[in-house]
């Protein structure tokens, strides 16, 4: 029976309750900048009024493509207080990838930074639902098509209270989009529920208190920050705005502003530990990092400088990161290359998830034995709502009554979770997904390409990156940097694949589906390739 005195569950709250526990702390640090958490809650308000007043409703979609700026954090309350819907846009995609989200999501407003509007302009005039353009001018960049400024926007609301509650927790708060692995991106759909516990767990699993002061080298476009956008701002903690990851200015925030936590895929820490600036950390640092399992070398390196490592793992589908590698006694002890050995594990569920299991084609649970690989698969409350306008998809991917994740692990008899491979060969490139079908699609729009296929290939620096093998028409040529520009016309740069290889013939089974594994395991022959 519900109770009368029960409330929904929605990370709201979470600003309610810091603009009145810490109405005059900093919340929000962004160059010369300085937000409290009164002032945030204001500013909030003042947006969510003023988008009221621009015509969205509870449910419709408002669209944001910004960088890590103030204006982004704040959205992730704003739009939902009036129980709209936010799309947090990369910031990284093509022109025609940002419309294509835009049109399927249906967004009625797109607030974007200046510097990021300025290359939608080949499309602008396509876009079938927005209705408005609001632009944030945060570098004095113009753009070359008309659109409302962000203060004249603020200057239709107010900051008359709004209740800081929802309806219904399982409304949608947010949705983001993943390419996945059919080349279309999909709308995961996030509840205020879950993002509630997700934030929760966030805060658990990375140690944050009221003492934090969290840099924002994550994109708050990705899972919505994994969640911390909410996470952060429920403990009281400080966030530090960081427009791009560069790791001069990352050591320059890390000595001048207080900072204590972090959240980067092991490239950035590449980059942070091979930086002229690099010095060991002046207090306590806790960095969470997913996207690749940390090596012996990050590992050494980072706590070398003092800093304590989270390693956690997740899909846009359970609200960015569902395991942590939680440390056992005596972990800590081992020398770094068993250590690492077992950071690289994805672990186990979050306190607020329930259990992850892996199983095999028949949905039975795989032998605990580190070595019967299955699936993994997930359910509960930080498992996505399902996927925008695709049921099909939806419920392809609750089949049997859990989320399938398409990775491939192994069951330790700890109960830890070891993955081994990705089922949908997706190219995991500095903690970014690339859909190697969506690739491959683009490659094929060239006119001198009969067929195509991109696996993934070790890189130094990203840990892996794209590569194609293409086979031409008869009677045609082309060169490889030609390919590369191709696809970088009309997907994101770092979508294209470094190489291009022209081949006679792709190797393939007898049914004539392309064996992928046979150009991959050619390419990481000697190597080993952790898959997260």
């Amino acid at each position: 029976m519900t109770s009368i005195f029960r409330t929904e569950l929605t990370p709201l709250s979470f600003l309610e309750r810091s603009a009145i526990v810490f109405p005059d702390k900093v919340g929000i640090i962004h160059g010369d900048r300085e937000i409290t958490y009164a002032e945030m809650a204001d500013h909030t308000t003042r947006l969510a009024t003023a988008l009221r007043a621009s015509g969205i409703e509870a449910g419709d979609r408002v669209a944001f493509l910004c960088p890590n700026t103030p204006e982004m954090l704040i959205a992730h309350f704003a739009v939902p207080l009036i129980q709209g819907v936010l799309v947090a846009i990369n910031t990284r995609l093509a022109p025609m990838e940002i419309q294509y989200i835009l049109d399927h999501s249906g967004a009625k407003i797109l607030v974007g930074d200046t510097e990021l509007l300025a290359n939608l302009g080949p499309v602008v005039n396509d876009l079938k639902t927005v209705t408005e353009i609001v632009a944030i001018d945060d570098t004095g960049t113009s753009v070359a098509f008309d659109a409302t400024a962000y203060d004249d926007l603020l200057a239709r609301g107010s900051t008359d209270p709004l209740p800081w509650t929802v309806d219904d927790e399982e409304r949608t708060i947010s949705i983001n989009y993943t390419s996945g692995t059919t080349g279309r991106p999909k709308g995961v759909m996030y509840t205020h529920r879950g993002a509630y516990l997700n934030a929760l767990a966030e805060i658990i699993h990375s140690n944050h208190s009221p003492e934090s002061v969290y840099l924002w080298t994550l994109p708050m476009f990705h899972c919505n920050g994994w969640c911390t956008t909410w996470g952060v701002t429920g403990i009281g903690g400080t966030h530090v705005c960081l427009r791009q990851v560069d790791p001069t200015e990352i050591w320059s925030l890390i000595d001048t502003k207080g900072v204590t936590h972090f959240n980067a895929a092991p490239t950035v820490l590449i980059g942070l530990t091979n930086s002229p600036e690099a010095h060991p950390f002046p207090r306590p640092i806790t960095i969470t990092t997913a996207g690749a399992p940390p090596s012996p070398t990050i590992i050494e390196a980072v706590e070398g400088l003092g800093a304590t490592l989270v390693h956690v793992y997740g899909l846009t589908e359970t609200y960015g990161p569902h395991t942590v590698c939680e440390l056992q006694p005596g972990v800590s002890d081992l020398d770094v290359t068993d250590r690492a050995s077992f950071l690289a594990r994805q672990g186990v569920s979050y306190i607020t998830a329930e259990p992850t299991r892996v199983v095999d084609e028949a949905m039975n649970d795989v032998a605990r034995d580190a070595t019967e690989m299955g699936e993994v698969v997930m359910r509960g409350n930080n498992v996505m709502k399902g996927y925008f306008d695709a049921p099909e998809a939806t419920e392809e991917a609750f089949r049997g009554g859990m989320f399938h994740s398409g990775d491939i692990a192994v069951w330790h008899p700890d109960n830890y979770i070891d993955l081994r491979d990705r089922s949908k060969d997706i190219v995991i490139s500095g903690g970014e997904n690339i859909s190697t079908i969506e690739v491959e699609r683009a490659i094929e729009t060239h006119p001198a390409v009969l067929e195509s296929a991109v696996v993934a290939v070790p890189h130094e620096k990203w840990g892996e990156r794209p590569k194609a093998f293409v086979v031409l028409k008869e009677g045609h040529s082309v060169d490889g940097a030609e390919v590369i520009a191709h696809v970088r016309e009309r997907l994101a740069r770092f979508k294209a694949p470094d190489t291009v290889d022209i081949v006679a013939a792709l190797p393939k089974t007898s049914t004539g589906k392309i064996q992928k594994y046979v150009l991959r395991d050619r390419e990481w022959e000697g190597q080993e390739r952790h898959i997260n």
